[in-house]
């Protein structure tokens, strides 16, 4: 069934889609990292040696010309890097929760990002399941942490996590 006519995409039309058969982020490519500073690339290969993997799963469930939609799950204690991003994003809390700046948000909440504005959150005890909806297909990914000590910290987190993200399981949605 086509929805929309005329001179629109033949992709726009009514789909289904299901996690089951969503491509990882990566296996997606719909992002672009931006390359780094040596310090940044030092503190890269060191979160990826140490397993970081593990503590996260970010899979693209639905993907059009103009319009992208990714769900991810963070398990507890996922340092996410100081990044930005050259689109808006609006993220919607499925299940767990998240500390961004001073707020803890929970099920049903959300946030919206302006492009190029940097920002983390730091997902809470019991992990997050969250949804990113983008106006766009590809997107960029900056990363702006710099300091040595995130780095550090964020490797630290994810050796000493390892043993707890192999056997996490999603958090449970409590409304």
């Amino acid at each position: 069934m086509q929805i929309m006519s005329g001179s629109r995409s033949a992709e726009r039309k009514f789909q289904i889609f299901r996690e089951a058969d969503a491509p990882s982020l990566e296996e997606a490519q719909c992002m672009q990292i931006l390359p780094y500073s040596p310090a940044q690339a030092e503190g890269v290969n060191a979160m990826f040696s140490a397993g970081s993997e593990r503590g996260e799963q970010v899979k693209v469930l639905f993907s059009i010309p103009g319009f992208s939609l990714a769900h991810a799950w963070f398990k507890k204690d996922f340092p996410l890097p100081l990044h930005s991003h050259n689109v808006d994003c609006l993220y919607y809390i499925v299940s767990g929760s998240l500390k961004l700046g001073s707020e803890w948000l929970g099920p049903c909440d959300g946030f919206f990002i302006p492009a190029d504005v940097p920002y983390t959150f730091t997902p809470g005890p019991e992990g997050l399941e969250i949804l990113e909806f983008r106006h766009a297909q590809t997107f960029d990914f900056k990363m702006v942490a710099k300091g040595a000590g995130f780095w550090r910290r964020a490797a630290e987190t994810m050796i000493a996590r390892q043993e707890d993200w192999k056997t996490a399981t999603r958090p449970v949605l409590n409304t």
